[in-house]
């Protein structure tokens, strides 16, 4: 027995578990930064890449604002390589061009069709509201879940416990038949461990476990996780 016979609703993450966000992000940030003056070199972007990462992870231990967020990723880049210009400008244009598109993660689309005929399905997102309102209204996505629900809209972030304590409260399911699926260690499965979840870690870039936080199960993608739960 696998521990999930009782779950009855899926609160997936959607960057990285649904959308292939990786690929969205290097577009989009690599024509901000042209846009901006700024060449996009691989240095450069390896850079920015490790600096997002970090800062996103302060996010989450609740040490930074999202509003202070979205500019200082971008001054502590120009910073650490001596770019003399205002990083309020990519600021700008990056979260604009984000909002332009999305990818599917490969059988990502086909799984969730596949799961909402048996589990109600809900987005749980920590990105920004706008871009991530606009990349989902792109996609069919919202015909196959139930509802999205974003960090900024919910008051908390994930791994917070009140996130999830709110999104429990709109959708009105006991804990113990609501299952947390996402990429994220530290902020899908601790969140979801800590709430009192069953959580599925979707492990699509084959990252090495951490053994403070274990997962209930583990599959490297969303059609791992359609067979997992049949």
């Amino acid at each position: 027995m696998n521990g999930l016979k009782e779950i009855t609703t899926l609160l997936i993450d959607l960057d990285d578990t649904i959308f292939d966000f990786g690929r969205a992000e290097a577009i989009a940030v690599s024509d901000a930064f042209k846009e901006a003056g700024v060449e996009p070199t691989d240095h450069l972007l390896s850079e920015y890449t490790r600096i997002n990462r970090a800062i996103w992870k302060e996010l989450e231990r609740g040490e930074i604002t999202r509003e202070k967020l979205l500019v200082e990723r971008f001054r502590r880049l120009y910073d650490e390589l001596s770019i003399d210009k205002d990083p309020a400008v990519v600021a700008r244009l990056y979260p604009e061009n984000l909002a332009k598109g999305f990818f599917w993660l490969p059988g990502a689309r086909e799984a969730i069709i596949d799961l909402s005929k048996k589990y109600d399905i809900y987005v749980a997102s920590n990105g920004t509201t706008w871009i991530q309102k606009s990349r989902i209204a792109q996609s069919d996505l919202e015909e196959f879940v139930k509802g999205v629900f974003i960090s900024q809209e919910m008051g908390a972030d994930k791994p917070s416990p009140l996130y999830f304590d709110a999104c429990l409260a709109k959708i009105g399911v006991e804990r113990s038949r609501c299952c947390m699926v996402g990429d994220s260690l530290s902020s899908d499965i601790l969140g979801g461990k800590n709430a009192g979840l069953k959580t599925v870690w979707v492990n699509t870039n084959g990252l090495p476990s951490d053994p403070s936080i274990v997962p209930d199960h583990t599959v490297r993608s969303l059609t791992e996780l359609k067979d997992l739960l049949d």
